[in-house]
Order: C-alpha cells, then structure tokens, then sequence
C-alpha cells in the first residue's frame, strides 16, 4: 500500500463578554472566545478549502486557494511569503507553477520551530472504483485537514505569545506523484529544503490526515527512527491533554514531506492517521476523501496537543 507516502508495515475576558459567552451557550449556540484553540472554526477552514474544489497544480481552484490562505495568515498576523517553482508533469507533458507559502510568526524569536501540512489534493484517484480513477479528489482529510488546525492554530499564537518562533509551511505538491515513483512526490518539500536560506527550525512536525472523524493516531515509523525524542514529547503532550486519539504503539511508515525533511538535516515527525477500522472507511486517494469523513472534534484533538506541546517548549 501507499500514500504517495508509502505505507510499508501495519487570556481573562471581560466581565461582559464572559455573560454574553453564557447567555449564547444556554441558547446552544457555540462561542469561540478570543485566545482558544477552536475545533469547529478549524473544520470551517477545511470545509472552505474544499469548496474552491481539487487543489491541483494548475487549475483554478489551486489558484485560488492559494490566495484565501495567504490571506488568512496574513489575517492571523504572519509575515507571509511565498516559493514559486515550476515543474514539469512528464505524464501530461505540461508545465505547471506550484507555491511553497510560508507564515513566520514572532520573527523577532532566534529559537524556532516548523508546522508543515500539504494543501495541495490529488490529480487521480486513484484508489477509487476503475472508472473514478482520472478524476481529482477533494482532499477533505488528505492535505485540508492539516491546513486548516494550523490555521486555526496561528490564530491562537496570534493572540497567546509562544516561548519559540513559529514558522508555518504549507508545501504545494505533495500529492502529484505517480505511485511506485516516491520521486515525483514531496516537491514542494524538496523544493524548500533545496533553496532553504533563512528558516533553521530545532525541528518540525507535519500534520496530514488528521482530520478522519474516527481519529487514531499511531506513532509513524520513520519519525520513530529519525526523530524518537520528539515523538515521544508529541504523545507525552497528548496524555498530558486527556487526548485519547493518539495510539502507543507503532504504525505504518509512510513516506511524506517528514521523511524529505529528515534527509536535509531537520528532525521531523509527521502527525498522521493511517489507521482505518475497515476498509469501507479508507477514503484516502478516492473521491469519497470529503469534509463528512472529518470532524471539529479530530481538529480540536490535534490543536490541543499542538498547544500543549509548544507552551511546554523550552524559550
């Protein structure tokens, strides 16, 4: 089995906001308070990411996608840049431009870190039905999922200050390769860690798939070999914030942009869900890869470790 990745072995409010906050709460509509990590208004930026449709390198929908998330970094108070590169589809014969966007947050802050996710989706389904095959995917779990808890998560930096930097990468191209050619994914991994001139993070953590709204993370094999330490502060966060979704035991290996990371010098672990019941619930690379497979709660989940693994970190 693969995934592009290859899967080798199984602050205090005001008095007056706090009654308002009250008031809507008995009334049953939720409240997001400024200064909370929210899962809910994290599935809103996954929802909003598949509505512009498959995010695929040279398509309109990327396009535009590209913008609403630069736009919601900026929002969020980041120094937004970004890493155009162009690259050549040798099975259509064309030529597309991808971009590397990059949020820094706390610039000022020499200690940093790296949060990566994919944002692009997948040409082809290829894990569908034989005749849903050529067709693109939505990527709800797969690339949006991982976006949107890091948005929601520089919003909450935005308003809590971190001990370390934060820089947040969202990698283009990620899910463009052919299966059985582990080459031609993780370009935009393979991008930035080629024409890296100003971002040394201590290490960083990818989030992909972690928005299955039957959440189970296990601890990925080759963070396990690259980088155990980190893993094992990642999941001592996790039992520390009561998050029951995240496993003990080892899972697959999976190839992703960790792996791409690792191989240039970065200890990196790649937060992942490639755990599945059954195989009627394994959406991954098809078109049922939709936001109701997703959940506020599986964000909420993963924020909350986020939050309290990075407030733990040493200045």
């Amino acid at each position: 089995m693969m995934k592009n990745k290859i899967n080798l072995i199984p602050g205090k409010l005001p008095i007056s906001v706090l009654f308002s906050g009250i008031f809507l709460g008995i009334l049953g509509i939720h409240t997001c308070q400024a200064g909370e990590y929210d899962g809910n208004r994290a599935y809103q930026f996954l929802i909003d990411q598949t509505q512009f449709g498959p995010r695929v390198p040279g398509t309109s929908g990327h396009a535009a996608c590209l913008e609403y998330l630069a736009d919601k970094l900026d929002d969020a108070g980041a120094v937004v840049s970004r890493q155009p590169f162009m690259h050549y589809n040798t099975e259509t014969g064309q030529t597309v431009t991808m971009t590397n966007l990059i949020g820094s947050f706390y610039p000022e802050k020499m200690n940093r870190i790296l949060l990566c996710a994919h944002w692009d989706s997948r040409p082809f389904a290829d894990q569908d039905r034989l005749e849903n095959r050529d067709k693109p995917i939505l990527g709800a779990n797969d690339g949006a999922s991982g976006v949107a808890a890091l948005l929601e998560l520089a919003l909450y930096i935005q308003t809590n200050e971190p001990p370390v930097g934060i820089d947040i990468i969202f990698f283009d191209g990620e899910d463009s390769g052919k299966e059985g050619d582990l080459d031609s994914y993780c370009l935009g991994s393979r991008y930035f860690t080629q024409n890296n001139r100003g971002i040394f993070p201590r290490f960083a953590i990818l989030l992909d798939m972690i928005g299955d709204a039957q959440l189970q993370i296990a601890k990925e094999g080759y963070s396990q070999q690259y980088a155990p330490d980190l893993v094992n502060r990642v999941w001592d966060a996790a039992e520390r914030s009561g998050t029951h979704q995240f496993l003990p035991e080892l899972g697959h290996y999976v190839f992703d942009d960790h792996v791409v990371l690792n191989e240039a010098g970065i200890p990196a672990i790649d937060i992942i869900d490639f755990e599945y019941p059954d195989a009627s619930h394994r959406y991954w690379h098809t078109l049922q890869d939709t936001a109701d497979k997703c959940s506020p709660e599986s964000l909420q989940a993963v924020g909350n470790v986020l939050v309290v693994f990075i407030f733990s970190l040493e200045p």
